[in-house]
């Protein structure tokens, strides 16, 4: 399936934006198999963080003078939050940019296969814990849901997958829906 899932990213032009004004940051959406069942791992941040505090996020952050890509900007933060050494990272392929609504990021996000199980190593002041979420869940839960919500004095329209008292909203759900439409438009059996 790993194999299956390269080709349909790799056959995939993503959109990278270029909006003046926006911070780039990168996230990776990490795919594990256990037991021949994929599934995504996310990350709880922790409340102290300034933005997106408490959220169900995929590891990333912002890239930093230093970083070479957005890619390499993923890695290094995957690194630093849970612990992802780059080396173990098998990347995929990458998926369309979005832009965050109220921290003023624009987002590029990567899809990488890890090793399961793996010696994860949080960062406590960024990760609170990570959430292990089936492939098989999420598709059988898009199209995600969809309604009104107030965040941060707001209110957003917003996509959300509810796992097991976990809400996946905002920016993460949209990568993972994208993420399962391309599969399912290839071949929903995958």
């Amino acid at each position: 399936m790993e194999a299956t899932i390269k080709q349909v990213l790799q056959a995939h032009t993503p959109q990278e934006l270029s909006v003046p004004g926006r911070r780039l940051a990168a996230v990776l959406a990490p795919l594990y198999c256990h037991h021949g069942e994929y599934g995504l791992i996310f990350t709880k941040r922790t409340d102290t963080l300034y933005h997106h505090r408490g959220q169900i996020s995929f590891p990333g952050g912002g890239f930093e003078p230093e970083d070479v890509s957005l890619q390499y900007t993923a890695l290094r933060e995957s690194a630093e939050e849970i612990g992802l050494h780059p080396d173990h990272v098998h990347l995929l392929g990458q998926l369309d940019d979005l832009l965050t609504s109220n921290s003023n990021y624009l987002v590029r996000p990567f899809v990488g296969a890890i090793p399961y199980p793996y010696p994860f190593m949080l960062d406590r002041r960024e990760t609170a814990y990570l959430i292990e979420v089936p492939l098989r869940f999420l598709r059988q839960h898009n199209p995600a849901s969809e309604e009104i919500r107030v965040h941060e004095g707001r209110t957003v329209r917003s996509l959300f997958f509810d796992y097991e008292g976990h809400t996946i909203w905002g920016a993460t759900a949209k990568i993972v829906k994208q993420f399962l439409d391309l599969l399912d438009s290839h071949d929903p059996e995958i």
